[in-house]
């Protein structure tokens, strides 16, 4: 968890400076203390955790091949807890991360740092190395999650185009994959976010330092670069029309003012590498200084940032604002907004000593509710995993257990109504949610009327042989289906996205081990590999330096990238390279 590299992303959550206090509004929180030194990555395998083997059925259903050799996120054993992404793997798409972080909110990065810092530290006191991967993205709106999901097209994150048919991804003529390009990471004294990832049909797009760089698929070279003069500080996992949106600083940081206002929202052209336009809004209910905001989501022509100082909607293609929410009497606040193939927002409405949350459908264009759903009492955050089908995620009462973040998960109709919850509290299942931002959910796809999720990880048929397995819920009854799909002795498995009506998994390696990219077939759970990558020392200990559940996971047409969504001073005993970004191609 001999030291390991840092973490690839920190927790979601900006480092900006905080916000003015809006009217009826809160006090703005003191800026993140700086977090400590992160250890280097270890030399050799970690061992294994106690094995605790998780609530799925006894074996997989008649007719369902076993598997062995598996593949997903490449890492071993621990998993830190989620944003820290994007995007990595959600129920919509996630881009996701996607992944990822989202900039703005100062309490919740202080509380994640320290969070992570101390997991590190149990990490390491408890079992002398930390095995660290990447994180992903599922179906639906992960962040961190295969191919890049498309606004407004399918509930997959992938933005498939046959989401009645087994999918378009097809197995390469050679499954093996190389390395395309790995990038450098550059160093920083200061954590810096770099949110977002993004694949089109020519285009690799990440965000860098004060920058958004474009790579061509073909031979990993630069392909454009747009120099932003600030650091991006949250971005949205969906692509429409090869247009995505992302929220940068309002300058790059100084010396005397070392974090900047989130509060500029950009869309740009990924084919073209264009900043098409960017715009602010102003603090609501009266106030001269730009709103900071903690995310950023795109559905269909529309982009919506939000957080706890405001939200506001924008055209994709022109930047003409579209709507504010309204604030009202009861003191009400979209918290956030999840987009893809619909768009909902979290609203909160109340003071902290008794919110009430609604989980609301919205018109993308007005911005007028189309439903509403109340959520529990007791609650003051909750997520927005799926938005066609509308499915939130809440930590209710604080009960969530192996499931990070979420203790249920609530299936809406397209009335807003109750149509199942699935409690995660019973189970060893592995889905993540951050704290407070609202699309912010991984290891969670949405795809065939199922939710699927992996298990936690657990003993396998060897004494240091660590495992773990894929299985789903039905949406219509809530019930734990037959599904299953194994990763194999030693191997992890995670779902990134839906191809069409097959799920698209990444398995992480051993120690001495590449990863694999798998389809798993929606009626059979067979599984097939689309890339094994090499398991040479150089490009094993690159794949496996990212979070799993804290960096973008990105896969199309053979094309596999994964990313950090932070950058950071590196280890003075780390021989190893970062890499902001690692890439593996069959072609």
């Amino acid at each position: 968890m001999s030291t390991p590299p840092p973490p690839s992303q920190p927790p979601s959550g900006g480092f900006g400076a905080p916000q003015d206090q809006p009217p009826g509004g809160f006090a703005a929180p003191p800026p993140p203390a700086a977090p400590p030194a992160m250890p280097p990555m270890p030399a050799g395998p970690p061992p294994p955790p106690p094995a605790q083997p998780p609530t799925v059925p006894a074996g997989p259903p008649a007719g369902q091949a076993s598997y062995g050799y598996p593949q997903e996120q490449a890492y071993g054993y621990p998993q830190q807890p989620q944003p820290v992404t994007a995007p990595m793997y959600a129920a919509q798409g996630p881009a996701v991360p996607a992944g990822g972080a989202s900039g703005g909110n100062d309490v919740r990065t202080q509380l994640m740092i320290v969070g992570a810092a101390l997991l590190a530290i149990v990490l390491i006191v408890g079992g002398g190395f930390w095995y660290v991967s990447g994180e992903g993205e599922g179906e639906g709106e992960g962040e961190g999650s295969g191919n890049q999901p498309v606004a407004g097209g399918s509930a997959s994150p992938g933005g498939d185009k046959a989401p009645g048919g087994g999918g378009t991804e097809k197995v390469p003529a050679k499954t093996k994959s190389k390395t395309l390009v790995n990038v450098p990471m550059p160093e920083s004294k200061e954590i810096v976010q770099i949110p977002g990832s993004w694949l089109t049909d020519t285009t690799y797009a990440k965000s860098d330092m004060g920058k958004v760089v474009g790579y061509n698929l073909a031979d990993g070279a630069k392909k454009w670069e747009i120099p932003l003069g600030a650091n991006v500080c949250a971005a949205s996992r969906w692509v429409s029309d090869n247009k995505t949106a992302i929220v940068f600083d309002e300058t790059l940081p100084t010396a005397e003012k070392k974090h900047q206002p989130c509060n500029q929202v950009g869309v740009i052209d990924l084919n073209a590498g264009k900043l098409l336009w960017k715009a602010t809004t102003k603090v609501q209910g009266g106030g001269d200084k730009p709103i900071q905001f903690e995310e950023v989501t795109v559905s269909g022509q529309t982009v919506a940032a939000g957080g706890l100082y405001g939200g506001s909607a924008w055209n994709l293609a022109d930047g003409k604002p579209l709507w504010t929410p309204k604030v009202d009497a009861d003191d009400c606040k979209d918290l956030g907004y999840a987009g893809g193939p619909a768009l909902a927002v979290i609203r909160r409405c109340g003071q902290s000593s008794g919110y009430t949350l609604s989980a609301q459908a919205l018109d993308p264009v007005t911005g007028a509710q189309k439903s509403s759903y109340k959520l529990p009492a007791g609650l003051e955050f909750a997520q927005i995993v799926s938005t066609k089908p509308l499915i939130v995620a809440a930590d209710v009462n604080n009960t969530s257990k192996n499931a990070i973040g979420v203790s249920d998960l609530f299936v809406l109709d397209d009335a807003g109504q109750l149509k199942t919850r699935i409690p995660l509290t019973s189970g060893n299942y592995n889905p993540e949610c951050g704290a407070t931002d609202v699309e912010d959910c991984t290891n969670m796809v949405i795809g065939n009327g199922k939710l699927y999720l992996p298990t936690e990880e657990h003993k396998g048929t060897t004494d240091s042989g660590r495992t773990n397995e894929i299985v789903s819920f039905d949406l219509e009854t809530g019930k734990l289906t037959a599904d299953r799909a194994d990763a194999g002795e030693r191997y992890t498995i995670y779902p990134l996205r839906m191809d069409g009506s097959n799920l698209i998994a990444h398995k992480v390696p051993p120690y001495d081990g590449g990863g694999q990219v798998v389809s798993i077939d929606g009626k059979t759970m067979k599984e097939t590999v689309l890339m094994q990558n090499p398991a040479t020392r150089e490009s094993q200990r690159a794949e496996t330096q990212f979070l799993p559940n804290a960096a973008e996971y990105r896969y199309g047409n053979g094309k596999l990238f994964i990313a950090r969504t932070a950058v950071m001073s590196k280890s003075s005993v780390a021989t190893d390279p970062y890499y902001t970004f690692v890439s593996f191609t069959t072609g």
